[in-house]
């Protein structure tokens, strides 16, 4: 899984405009050596856990999630042309619908 994390990482790098100068790390995987040594070996530019920057990594997590929670729920785009390339906004998952 580390491995195919990397992998997956590496790739995405072909779907943005310029490639990262720095990569920062939040969430679990910061804490992960295995899949810090496995960033550094597949990317072309510094890993580095976001701590380095003096954020929290479980709470930039837990806010980003939180804030594409709330936008799918109010039926808002959570990517756009700017950040994800589609051709128009988009929205994530679906609303739960009472049965």
């Amino acid at each position: 899984l580390v491995a195919f994390t990397a992998a997956t990482v590496a790739k995405a790098v072909e779907h943005l405009p310029a490639p990262p100068k720095r990569w920062y790390v939040t969430g679990g995987g910061r804490r992960n050596p295995s899949m810090m040594r496995a960033l550094r070996s597949v990317l072309a530019a510094p890993v580095e856990p976001i701590g380095v920057l003096g954020r929290d990594g479980d709470m930039l997590e837990a806010e980003a999630f939180a804030w594409l929670a709330a936008r799918v729920v109010r039926g808002l785009p959570i990517g756009g042309p700017m950040t994800t390339g589609v051709k128009q906004p988009m929205t994530g998952g679906r609303k739960a619908t009472a049965e």
